[in-house]
């Protein structure tokens, strides 16, 4: 399910929602994925975000190569022009 558009108040709290940006973690029990910078709408009262469908996409892609090869700890930074990752 698509969602065209999102309300203007949170849900939880009733805040304001603007676009900005989120830092998107998983635990993959053999590590961890840290990706900053990651496009998002956050509540400017409680902090919630919501990730579209096509960067939480990209964010799939990111989880699913760190655990084909079995990463410890990757950090990366999601932009609109592209990825950038050290791995540590």
């Amino acid at each position: 399910m698509v969602i065209e558009t999102l309300p203007d108040k949170c849900p939880l709290c009733g805040g304001n929602k603007k676009g900005g940006k989120t830092t998107f973690t998983v635990d993959l029990g053999f590590g961890v994925v840290v990706v900053r910078g990651v496009p998002a709408t956050v509540c400017s009262q409680c902090g919630m975000d919501w990730i579209e469908d096509r960067i939480a996409s990209k964010l799939e892609k990111i989880v699913n190569d760190a655990r084909q090869k079995h990463l410890t700890v990757e950090v990366t930074t999601l932009s609109e022009a592209g990825v950038m990752s050290e791995v540590v």
